[in-house]
């Protein structure tokens, strides 16, 4: 299989994958019970996830167990380094990163925010898909998914 880098993530209409104080709670304005919007399919063609450690310190703030167990999960982290029972992380090179990762046998690569992740994916041209739901919200403020001085 051809691994490719997959952002897979959703945002408000205008733009936002936070608002301020990295609230999320406009996504909620979509849920259906029993509807995943595709996303366990998804979940089946990854085996690996590259996080920003702001979305990961998000995550274990719902107090839930971590749901990616059976997956090599990478957080990026100028400031943590080390490993846990769910994550490693990584400060490196995130294009060494990705060329070791896709040299590897594996599924998919699944990437999710945040707006530092992103911009440094764009910045480098490592994403080769994007899936992005759009929330039919405007936020107003907050994290933009996309930060102001990324390439074409």
């Amino acid at each position: 299989m051809d691994r490719k880098v997959i952002l897979y993530i959703g945002m408000s209409l205008d733009g936002y994958i936070a608002k301020d104080e990295d609230n999320i709670d406009f996504l909620s304005k979509v849920d259906i019970p029993g509807e995943d919007y595709g996303y366990e399919d998804f979940q089946q063609n990854v085996d690996t996830l590259i996080w920003g450690r702001k979305t990961y310190d998000k995550l274990l703030s719902f107090g839930i167990p971590f749901p990616h167990k059976d997956k090599k999960c990478y957080v990026l982290s100028h400031t943590r380094t080390g490993i846990n029972e769910d994550v490693e992380y990584y400060g490196g090179s995130l294009p060494a990163l990705i060329s070791k990762l896709k040299n590897e046998e594996g599924k998919h690569i699944y990437c999710d925010g945040g707006g530092e992740a992103v911009f440094c994916l764009l910045k480098d041209k490592l994403i080769d898909k994007m899936v992005i739901s759009v929330i039919p919200y405007l936020v107003g403020q907050g994290v933009k998914l996309f930060k102001d001085g990324r390439p074409e």
